[in-house]
């Protein structure tokens, strides 16, 4: 039997639920009898049916003596579902291949043993790496308590966001600022310095829709760097109508009634430590974790990007180039202030791939920490 062919279709059926299944992992699964697909299911959702339950509800009769495909261990434990591990008994399911355990600390390998020891034969591991991937998201905020981050930029080919006037729009093409909306559906929040909420106004939303299949993209949990409540009472992002909120993060030293002002608005205002006249990024990281946020995606401005990356806050990288050259060096960089004195000394990004939209080429890689 090809498991690895079964197995790709469990990772596809996996990917469907993007957006919508945090802070629980994208999880599918297949069921086959007798080297036909006779059931299907993904998790669609965090408190909806797991994929195994899904896939097992679709086989019905036919997934007695089936083999199931998962792309995440069974749980063994119950959440705000029962046990997936009883599910599959119940139905009769002789093998099951599984792409990866559980790297919850508090779960792993829990469902794979229980179900070696009712007589179901288990193996692991087939399309791991590509299950890890799908999965990075929740492999570091089980294992850490924080948020994986992504610093996003869009820059020309000698590395300008912006001109000397600030002018940034559009430095890429529609076929790339699409995927950015792709990316903003996929993750928990967002975040940006006062100073891009001061220039651009930005509404930092999500705009993305399919009518044909009835889908659209949530907005991320918008949050602000704003050591000193900068932010103007008139902001679009606090004019917004929509079911995320806007999390403004200050310093200990605010106005209370300037705060009063912007809560009465609808946003929330936290506290955080600061680190050299700016908010500590670290320390903001186990803040964010403790809120439930599992993903952030660091879209900027240049100070922001230049101190995460300091930081080491950053887990992944996603740079844009277009096809165009501002010609001076009088532009906004991608990173503003001191960098590393020598080339030995630059932050090492593996892992690279490389994507084309339209004529814009994305740089995705992962910081070598």
């Amino acid at each position: 039997m090809d498991d690895k062919r079964f197995m790709k279709m469990a990772l596809d059926l996996a990917k469907k639920g993007q957006g919508f299944t945090s802070p629980n992992p994208m999880v599918g699964a297949v069921i086959v009898n007798d080297g036909e697909v006779v059931g299907k299911g993904y998790h669609q959702s965090a408190g909806k049916a797991h994929a195994e339950v899904d896939a097992i509800d679709d086989a019905g009769a036919l997934a007695k003596d089936a083999t199931l495909y998962v792309t995440l261990e069974p749980c063994n434990h119950t959440g705000r579902t029962p046990p997936c591990t009883e599910k599959v008994i119940a139905a009769g399911i002789r093998r099951i291949v599984v792409a990866m355990n559980d790297p919850n600390p508090n779960v792993k390998g829990g469902g794979s043993d229980y179900l070696k020891s009712r007589g179901i034969n288990v193996t692991v591991g087939v399309c791991e790496d590509q299950a890890k991937r799908l999965n990075e998201v929740y492999i570091k905020y089980v294992s850490t308590k924080r948020p994986f981050s992504i610093a996003k930029c869009a820059a020309t080919l000698d590395g300008r966001i912006a001109t000397r006037t600030g002018d940034s729009r559009w430095v890429t093409g529609e076929e790339s600022r699409k995927y950015v909306h792709q990316l903003r559906h996929a993750v928990d929040a967002i975040m940006v310095g006062i100073n891009t909420v001061k220039k651009d106004d930005p509404s930092l939303t999500t705009r993305l829709t399919n009518r044909m299949e009835n889908f659209k993209g949530l907005d991320p949990t918008r949050i602000i760097l704003d050591t000193h409540l900068r932010i103007s009472e008139k902001a679009k992002l606090l004019q917004l109508d929509s079911d995320s909120d806007t999390i403004i993060v200050t310093g200990h030293s605010v106005s209370g009634d300037k705060k009063a002002g912007i809560e009465k608005q609808g946003a929330r205002i936290i506290e955080s430590p600061v680190k050299d006249g700016l908010i500590d990024l670290d320390r903001l990281m186990d803040r964010l974790g403790t809120l439930g946020i599992t993903s952030l995606l660091i879209e900027g401005g240049s100070s922001v990007i230049a101190s995460a990356l300091s930081a080491g806050i950053v887990d992944k990288i996603i740079f844009f180039f277009a096809p165009k050259i501002l010609g001076g060096d009088d532009g906004v960089p991608i990173c503003k202030g001191a960098g590393a004195a020598l080339m030995s000394s630059c932050i090492p990004v593996k892992d690279i791939h490389v994507r084309q939209f339209g004529d814009d080429v994305m740089i995705e890689g992962y910081i070598d920490k």
